[in-house]
């Protein structure tokens, strides 16, 4: 076998949009770099400890339509997240559990069921250069990920070193996996400009449910068909756009949501810009923001307004849960 075939995998078909991804970059979002990472941070961690890696390592995230796949090594695999059954040689495995597949094999996946976003990882992680402390694929700014951007037809992985005390069968406990609804509830912190809504919007913005848009991506989620938001008449300030949802450039933090004329209201994600000219409304809070990676085009999304006390105490579940899932399959 040619030594660049070596631990590593080729990349036959990329399916829809297929990146490498870890838990993200931190520490650059004031320059403009934003965390990246995988949409679905806990099934991202789920899939690194069914075969044994660190919590953190990078995997693949493969977005509706998976990858296809061939294995130059023999390797520990496991495919948590989006319900998309992955197929060894043609075989439809399991989700949710780690998987032997043989070098000279190929995984590919089933339609997708339920869900978005699968992530696929590999005993040993993908072994992908480090930059600015993640492997994580930043496209928008092409850095990180293999060459910056969404996986080829004919790319190759490095698969890192595998954990030797890693075993086939390990599985996700079903009450650990992740939520996979068409219908979801999405808790909102009201924010830095929610004073700018009239009295009859803000209570609108909460009361109507919302479409997600064909427009949704790594960089945010737009939602469609609730009744158009209105804002206070006011003389706009020096340095704001004539709409009046623009306001002088502010920050935005990962998950806030603005509305651009006030017509379709747009979540901001992993691989958004960290500041810009449109009031945010509120934020979706942290305990929330894996939910919406599994969102499809047409899912549901009712916002629902949370005090700060609130927020806090579902950070606490959620890592009440992730504690639990660490619990289960730590080998």
């Amino acid at each position: 076998m040619p030594t660049d075939l070596i631990k590593t995998i080729e990349v036959v078909k990329p399916g829809l949009a297929t990146s490498v991804q870890d838990i993200g970059r931190q520490g650059y979002y004031h320059v403009g770099i934003p965390p990246s990472g995988a949409l679905d941070q806990y099934a991202l961690r789920a899939a690194n400890l069914l075969v044994g890696n660190p919590e953190g390592a990078a995997a693949l995230e493969c977005t509706l339509l998976g990858a296809q796949l061939l294995f130059h090594a023999d390797a520990l695999i496991a495919v948590t997240g989006a319900e998309m059954a992955p197929k060894i040689d043609g075989v439809v495995q399991a989700c949710n559990v780690a998987l032997r597949i043989k070098a000279g094999s190929t995984l590919a996946f089933d339609y997708v069921k339920g869900g978005a976003r699968a992530y696929v990882a590999v005993g040993g992680g993908i072994d992908v250069p480090v930059v600015l402390g993640s492997r994580s694929t930043y496209a928008l700014g092409a850095i990180g990920g293999h060459e910056g951007r969404r996986l080829q037809k004919g790319d190759r992985l490095s698969i890192g070193e595998a954990n030797a005390t890693a075993r086939e069968g390990a599985e996700l406990p079903a009450p650990l996996r992740s939520p996979l609804g068409s219908e979801v509830e999405l808790r909102v912190l009201p924010g830095l400009y929610h004073h700018r809504l009239t009295d009859l919007s803000a209570g609108t913005f909460f009361d109507d449910t919302w479409i997600v848009a064909p427009e949704a991506d790594r960089i945010g989620y737009r939602y469609k068909q609730g009744r158009p938001l209105e804002f206070r008449e006011r003389e706009q300030p020096f340095g704001a756009g004539a709409d009046p949802s623009n306001i002088v450039d502010a920050c935005y933090p990962v998950g806030s949501i603005q509305v651009p004329a006030g017509l379709e209201p747009i979540v901001l994600h992993r691989d958004a810009v960290s500041g810009g000219g449109y009031a945010t409304i509120g934020t979706v809070i942290s305990a929330d923001m894996d939910l919406i990676g599994q969102m499809q085009p047409n899912h549901r999304v009712q916002f629902v307004p949370v005090t700060m006390e609130q927020a806090l105490a579902a950070r606490r579940d959620a890592q009440s849960r992730l504690a639990r899932l660490r619990e289960a399959l730590l080998i």
